[in-house]
């Protein structure tokens, strides 16, 4: 790769991913007066959703929070050209939203994020606190048990062979798959609906996107730090990310694809 950055910033500049986050920010229907956290909002992809639905919303506020200071910094400057006073950036976990808040929201929406958290049920529990009675939690994932469209299985058994096949042989590594990470850990929809229900929430809207991800996207999120980890545990990510790399150019030309079907969760729910 031409950059030792290993962020999600690439692939989450795909068009593909911004209409995604797009019909989840406009299932939550934004408006005046509200408080809107975007919940690891990384560089500001989804905040940038939201104040364009809020342009002539007065009285409302965007509560930008992540845990990185380096992405609120790029954050800030990548909104310049759109973002006012009603913009706040905190830097925090999504884990203690409810101590980076000096009011209760409104809203919370948590964009391709909730798959990597341990205790989701103690995350979702936080969240009913941070938000006021009727307010709304959304998020989307395709990191969940039933991502995988059943017309992409080729793709995916073909794609991981050739990977770990070019990881042996051009750098002699291979996975070690006892540090399988928590984002490969997959709940099923269904689970993730039981989840936010137990903890006071009832649901409002519960879908499943079909997204047909081209090849820019598939070499995106192969040089994504956390897909890297849970696709290939234990390997160093400049080799991993190269062998995944490889192996996509090689499984597109192979069986002739132009894009490959992957499933997105959607949720919306609102607290009692």
């Amino acid at each position: 790769m031409a950059s030792a950055d290993y962020s999600f910033s690439t692939f989450s500049k795909n068009a593909f991913y911004g209409e995604l986050n797009a019909r989840l920010v406009d299932m939550i229907d934004v408006g005046a007066s509200q408080r809107i956290v975007d919940l690891a909002c990384g560089t500001g992809g989804v905040t940038r959703l939201i104040l364009e639905r809020l342009r002539d919303a007065r009285e409302s506020v965007i509560i930008a929070m992540d845990q990185s200071t380096a992405a609120l910094k790029q954050a800030m400057d990548d909104l310049k050209d759109i973002r006012n006073n009603a913009v706040e950036f905190v830097n925090t976990r999504v884990e203690q939203v409810s101590d980076g808040l000096k009011e209760k929201a409104d809203t919370i929406i948590f964009c391709n994020a909730i798959h990597y958290i341990p205790d989701k049920d103690s995350l979702v529990a936080e969240i009913s606190r941070a938000l006021k009675p009727g307010g709304k939690f959304a998020f989307n994932t395709s990191f969940y048990e039933g991502g995988q469209h059943p017309e992409s299985l080729d793709f995916y058994r073909k794609w991981m062979f050739k990977a770990i096949r070019i990881l042996r042989k051009e750098y002699g590594l291979s996975p070690d798959k006892s540090q399988k990470v928590e984002s490969r850990i997959h709940l099923s929809s269904n689970e993730y609906r039981g989840l936010v229900e137990r903890n006071g929430f009832t649901v409002l809207r519960h879908e499943i996107d079909l997204v047909q991800v081209p090849i820019e996207g598939w070499l995106d999120i192969s040089g994504f730090e956390d897909f890297i980890a849970g696709i290939m545990p234990g390997v160093p990510l400049q080799e991993a990310s190269e062998s995944l790399r490889k192996g996509v150019y090689q499984t597109f030309e192979e069986l002739d694809l132009q894009y490959v079907p992957r499933n997105w969760l959607d949720i919306v729910a609102v607290r009692a």
